[in-house]
């Protein structure tokens, strides 16, 4: 049987509740955890009405984190949220303290599952959560710029009118205002992406990704969906097994920190990641993106 465990009922996570409920995800039971707890038992029952209409079964409950022990999967969206004018780092020390709580509770159980990160700042989160927890790096998964490759892939898709499951083009670095795209390996089908796209078009499609939060944020005050569907394919592809490919953060020891970068997931966690080949340029931008990360992570104490 696989057992979710989401932990925190805010936007992010609901929208990758019912992208689990509304697909024909391997999960059997999702349980959902919430400092409000009158709020997770009207998720959950909103949830279970919709789980009958869906393609497959899933056990739906609130609970608390006892529910972690026997768990496969507990992913953490729980924390603030990014606010109009704010970065994703403005929220570290909030959300560290909120981290601190949530796994001090975690660990009294025996859960030894995989930990499935979606809370800003993301890499520094996922970092924390590795260090509070003393799992093993290839168990602590964040999100990382999934999101942002699928916005890239997206931009691309609309700018050519092709498949965006025909782009293969990636964002990786930070989660955050940093974040680069190693357009050098990028792909549209079997061809290089500079058969498509000519510098300037490449320079505004990566402003529009690293502002595509602020923008929505901007008009709605929060993201969600995105995010919401990446989580679930990550979680998909633990449950199958699947050795896919995403832009996850995790710690690498070769950067020593965790950030976005191509790794292949199944259902262990992490398995390894892919070297890229970047000229000088895109390296330099990848290795500054890196410096940030971990100066942010050398100024906070876990």
């Amino acid at each position: 049987m696989n057992k979710v465990v989401l932990i925190g009922c805010g936007n992010v996570g609901m929208s990758y509740a019912f992208s689990l409920v509304n697909s024909e995800s391997k999960v059997d039971e999702l349980v959902l955890i919430d400092l409000n707890k009158e709020k997770a038992q009207g998720e959950a029952l909103d949830l279970m009405h919709a789980s009958s209409c869906s393609k497959r079964k899933i056990n739906i409950k609130a609970g608390d984190y006892s529910d972690c022990e026997d768990a496969d999967i507990v992913c953490i969206s729980a924390g603030r949220n990014q606010e109009i004018g704010e970065t994703r780092m403005d929220l570290i020390e909030k959300n560290l303290d909120v981290f601190k709580s949530i796994i001090s509770e975690i660990n009294k159980t025996n859960f030894n599952g995989i930990y499935l990160i979606a809370t800003n700042p993301l890499d520094i989160m996922t970092y924390a959560t590795m260090k509070l927890s003393n799992f093993p790096a290839y168990k602590v998964i964040g999100s990382g710029t999934t999101l942002d490759t699928a916005r890239l892939r997206f931009l691309i898709s609309e700018q050519l009118d092709i498949n965006p499951k025909n782009i293969h083009a990636y964002v990786i670095g930070e989660h955050g205002d940093s974040e680069m795209i190693p357009w050098s390996i990028g792909r549209i089908g079997l061809n290089s992406v500079d058969k498509y796209l000519n510098k300037t078009q490449k320079n505004k499609i990566l402003k529009d990704v690293r502002n595509s939060a602020y923008e929505i944020i901007n008009k709605k005050g929060n993201t969600a969906y995105g995010i919401g569907m990446c989580l679930k394919n990550i979680t998909d592809a633990i449950f199958d097994n699947a050795n896919t490919i995403f832009t996850a953060s995790t710690y690498i020891e070769k950067f020593k920190c965790c950030v976005g970068y191509p790794v292949i997931i199944n259902r262990n966690g992490v398995r390894g990641y892919t070297e890229l080949n970047m000229p000088k340029e895109e390296l330099d931008e990848f290795v500054n993106s890196l410096k940030i990360i971990k100066s942010t992570i050398n100024q906070i104490k876990i």
